[in-house]
């Protein structure tokens, strides 16, 4: 090693708000001050379900040329998970690079979903003149924000891996020359901000060739329809036959979707992409007590196993794996593809966990779903 190596220090910069969330830059700097490799500890508050719990993320991770492939990065990361866990309990990564984060313990805990929605099949179901203006129907500005933030919240306050949105968010992209900026549908009836759209923005020259919704929100099935048919005349004014909803299939408007005619894509990729890793088992699983007797409850009444099988869970004599604990909490396995990886429930706790696992999609946890307008 080095002498240059050798007088590589670590330091944390104090939290600063990037991008309406609070960030600290950790970093790695030799004795001289010259930088070595950074990465972002975001802070946030995660949903489990129908519980936030305070969380933070991993973004911006870099290396300096002359400083890679030396395994400077893994001991930036490590000083900043140990860290980030005298503070929180979960650690999250939204874009994960392949083959690194396993390692420190965090496991592929999403997957990435959207609606395709062919614009026949809107205007078949709905009867709508394409040619025609949308009623209430316009462009959105700035003045419109605090009512998004009110049905977003609203619509996904119980979806696992959805951030709250505060009073001030806005991570709608300005746009500039050669950069896309974000472009706002908003629906107003009677007075009020019933639902919107936000679309992907085009670089100055794109072709005309996609349309593609980062999130589109409304407050009931008719608000739903008219966007969708706002979306469906955009799409037929450009020529297109199809257009990309950022959307989960179990929300508001993926039923409306799939209830006229579309197709959902999803992936599940095995490494990298979006990861999350329990940082202090037990303070987690705590917090989270309440969200796993919500679960148990559905349907069941109170179970009287569920104290037993909770002492289990807490000390890890059930689940011990951490990588499928979070997988499970989340939502993103349940207790049966728990079975399928080889990590099988036991029997006398089994009926237990196949109501604190069902897995997203189900009345008692809906699908978790990051939208990109909140990913760091």
């Amino acid at each position: 090693m080095s002498e240059r190596e050798r007088t590589v220090g670590y330091s944390e910069v104090a939290e600063q708000d990037v991008r309406s969330l609070r960030t600290r830059f950790c970093r790695l700097r030799t004795g001289g001050g010259e930088p070595v490799a950074e990465l972002e500890a975001v802070s946030f508050r995660l949903r489990f379900g129908a519980v936030a719990v305070a969380a933070e993320g991993i973004g911006g991770v870099e290396t300096q040329p002359g400083f890679r492939r030396q395994g400077h990065m893994s001991r930036l990361l490590r000083r900043a998970l140990d860290g980030m866990a005298q503070r929180v309990d979960v650690a999250f990564v939204s874009e994960a690079i392949e083959g690194l984060y396993e390692k420190f313990g965090f496991a592929g805990a999403l997957a990435e979903g959207s609606l395709v929605v062919p614009v026949r099949a809107v205007e078949s179901a709905t009867g709508a003149d394409l040619e025609a203006d949308v009623p209430g129907v316009g462009d959105g500005s700035a003045a419109d924000l605090p009512a998004m933030i009110r049905l977003y919240n609203t619509a996904h306050a119980r979806r696992p891996w959805t951030l709250e949105r505060q009073a001030g968010w806005n991570r709608l992209l300005p746009a500039t020359t050669w950069k896309p900026g974000s472009r706002t549908l908003v629906l107003r009836a009677g007075g009020t901000t019933a639902g919107y759209a936000v679309l992907e923005g085009r670089a100055f020259g794109d072709p005309l060739g996609t349309v593609t919704v980062e999130e589109l929100v409304a407050e009931d099935a008719t608000a739903a329809r008219l966007l969708l048919v706002a979306l469906a005349r955009l799409c037929w004014q450009r020529r297109l036959a199809e257009f990309t909803v950022r959307e989960p299939a179990d929300s508001l408007v993926g039923r409306v979707a799939r209830g006229m005619g579309c197709a959902y894509r999803q992936s599940f990729p095995p490494s990298g992409g979006m990861m999350a890793a329990v940082l202090n088992r037990a303070a987690l699983v705590t917090r989270l007590e309440p969200e796993l007797r919500r679960r148990a409850a559905i349907g069941r009444g109170p179970d009287p196993l569920h104290d037993t099988a909770f002492a289990a869970l807490l000390h890890g004599d059930l689940v011990p794996d951490d990588r499928a604990l979070v997988r499970l909490l989340l939502g993103h396995w349940s207790a049966e593809d728990a079975d399928a990886h080889g990590m099988p429930v036991p029997a006398r706790h089994r009926d237990v966990c196949t109501a604190w696992f069902p897995g997203g999609g189900t009345p008692a946890l809906p699908t978790p779903y990051a939208h990109r307008l909140d990913r760091y």
